[in-house]
């Protein structure tokens, strides 16, 4: 059974290319501050599974989260188990004030969907500039398709913790312990790649389906790849859903599937 859990919210990158999680941008927007990675916030619905299910959770785990209202740099926050047996759980962060920042259903089903076959998209040139995030530039990357981005998983990540203190973490996560990768670097390669095939700023994380199929070990290299499945306008903001894989660079082995939701231009822009 999932137990509840609290901490202390930390935004691992105040300085992001992305500066809707800086304080000057964010607050242009009305936020408080520079916002805490929807990613992130999406590591704390998670911490619990890891703790209840383990590398089992890195192997196999599920999860549907929704990120609806900001969560702020040293904000203590709190995971709210709703219901919970041995398979799944129901969960919302609370902030001080009770307020839902996010909710999750997390899971370790006994059989996960087909694993993704890599299709060996071409990989994105690191020196070339990202077309800006039109909806004309969107629509063509939904119609002839998206570059693959590599990635590597290090202890000099930037998402390498998801807590200030990272003693913190489930052991198995620990850099000087376990070392395997955690859920805000995880679900944040489906973030970077759609940041690589499309220039943003400031954007939103809005929401992930994600299926893990293996834990990542450190100094693994990795590529993702990405199709666009839909693009859409919601009172004023402009939003796309994409689909990203995640491999191992050198074998093809898939470690996850992430269905990703964005605002990739804001109200205003």
């Amino acid at each position: 059974m999932a137990n509840n859990w609290h901490g202390l919210a930390f935004n691992q990158v105040p300085h992001s290319a992305n500066e809707i999680h800086g304080d000057k941008v964010a607050k242009d927007y009305g936020f408080k501050g520079g916002l805490v990675p929807g990613v992130t916030v999406s590591a704390y619905l998670c911490h619990p599974a890891v703790e209840q299910w383990g590398v089992a959770w890195l192997k196999g785990g599920a999860a549907d989260i929704k990120v609806v209202s900001p969560l702020y740099d040293g904000e203590s926050f709190v995971i709210d188990i709703l219901e919970s047996n041995a398979e799944r759980y129901s969960a919302r962060l609370l902030r001080p004030d009770g307020t839902v920042s996010a909710t999750a259903a997390v899971s370790l089903p006994a059989v996960g969907p087909a694993v993704p076959q890599r299709r060996g998209d071409v990989v994105a040139d690191r020196d070339s500039p990202a077309p800006q995030a039109t909806l004309e530039n969107m629509q063509r990357l939904m119609q002839d398709g998206c570059q693959a981005v590599r990635f590597r998983w290090t202890a000099e990540h930037e998402m390498h913790t998801y807590l200030k203190d990272e003693s913190q973490l489930p052991e198995l996560l620990q850099i000087n312990a376990g070392g395997l990768a955690n859920t805000s670097f995880v679900l944040g390669c489906s973030n970077w790649i759609l940041a690589r095939n499309a220039y943003m700023n400031p954007w939103v994380h809005m929401a992930t389906q994600s299926q893990n199929y293996g834990s990542i070990p450190l100094n693994t290299e990795l590529v993702a790849e990405m199709v666009i499945t839909d693009l859409f306008n919601k009172k004023g903001h402009e939003f796309v859903d994409a689909q990203v894989a995640l491999y191992d660079r050198d074998n093809d082995t898939c470690y996850a599937s992430i269905d990703l939701r964005a605002i990739y231009r804001l109200r205003g822009l």
